[in-house]
């Protein structure tokens, strides 16, 4: 009996065994990737649906999933929209914000905004900053200095800045960040109440 001999290493040859691994492994990630998408989805739907929850503490007898909506910042950013409802009237927005001026990059927050312009709250629902310090802005100390107060009416900007907020200590530029993302919130509600 004949020995076998090797298959010879040439070009082709590797270069077909590669085509072959990265078929089965894009394969395999599609694979994975449809398994987990819903589930995914899902755990972010209840997410912000729990954020809405705790930033409109008078509550709502709505689906803001079910009436969502996109609207149009001034410098043309689509945003999501939730109309939250009591007795089938409007009582406030939810808006789902967001900033690429986090030290860890990219925040997104949902913003409550009640319909005379006063925030009612905001939640943090992705962010990359750095624990202990950065994700100190979701703490009530930080969050709580939000609550009540009219963008119109007060400077949006932290202390250090000449403005009304103060900062997350050895985080400002979390701080600022999130200053950020409520300014474009509160921007995309202008533009929304401006046209009802």
């Amino acid at each position: 009996m004949a020995e076998r001999q090797p298959l010879k290493s040439n070009l082709f040859n590797m270069a077909a065994v590669l085509v072959i691994v990265c078929a089965l492994s894009a394969l395999t990630l599609a694979y994975v990737h449809k398994k987990t998408e819903a589930p995914i989805k899902a755990v972010k739907d209840n997410l912000e649906l729990r954020a809405i929850t705790e930033i409109i503490p008078e509550g709502f007898d709505n689906n803001p999933f079910a009436e969502k909506t996109y609207i149009t910042t001034s410098d043309h950013k689509r945003l999501t929209m939730y109309p939250v409802r009591r007795d089938g009237k409007i009582t406030a927005l939810v808006i789902k914000s967001y900033t690429d001026k986090g030290f860890g990059g990219r925040m997104e927050i949902m913003v409550g905004i009640m319909l005379d312009g006063r925030i009612s709250g905001y939640k943090l629902i992705d962010h990359k900053e750095t624990p202990g310090l950065g994700t100190k802005v979701a703490d009530e100390a930080f969050a709580g200095q939000f609550r009540g107060i009219n963008p119109d009416r007060t400077d949006l900007r932290v202390k250090k800045d000449g403005g009304d907020i103060d900062a997350v200590t050895a985080a400002t530029i979390s701080s600022r960040a999130v200053i950020d993302a409520i300014r474009r919130a509160y921007d995309a509600y202008t533009t929304f109440s401006a046209g009802i």
